[in-house]
């Protein structure tokens, strides 16, 4: 059955006892992780983001200016700045591509965004991210982040 685009708002996840630690990779445990991961990332869930990212994690994200960023410390010290509005992640065509014990999700990303005097935009990236599985569990261990384009509403 198709899924339709609003089925795939990413929906707050708070507090969810999710024992992925042993379960086997499925189209629905990477769609539930990433939902997981991307929430934390739009809430700054510090914690959430530890628990879901392999700490050898690297990434080639605009933030990263075209260099391969190793670890976490790089992005968590997004998580330590000020907020300076809400954020809400939607993933928009996703694709999902199971490898044994490893597993490709690549997507849109829509990131819609409203500061604290008002003003709305959305950014849209394309996103791949890889989730293994280790000893600790489902571990994202790599994503790449392109900018597609952002429109500013006031």
């Amino acid at each position: 059955m198709a899924r339709t685009s609003s089925e795939y708002l990413i929906l707050p996840i708070i507090n969810q006892q999710l024992e992925y630690k042993h379960q086997a990779m499925t189209s629905n445990t990477v769609e539930t992780l990433n939902e997981r991961l991307l929430y934390a990332i739009d809430s700054g869930d510090l914690e959430t983001y530890r628990e879901l990212c392999d700490p050898s994690l690297t990434a080639f994200e605009p933030e990263a200016l075209g260099n391969l960023v190793e670890g976490l410390g790089f992005h968590e010290t997004y998580f330590g700045s000020p907020a300076s509005g809400k954020l809400k992640s939607s993933v928009r065509a996703p694709h999902i591509r199971l490898l044994g014990d490893t597993a490709v999700v690549a997507y849109v990303r829509l990131v819609q965004s409203t500061t604290s005097d008002g003003q709305h935009s959305t950014t849209a990236f394309e996103e791949t991210r890889i989730w293994h599985k280790t000893g600790d569990g489902w571990k994202n261990v790599h994503f790449h982040r392109s900018n597609v384009g952002k429109i500013e509403l006031s």
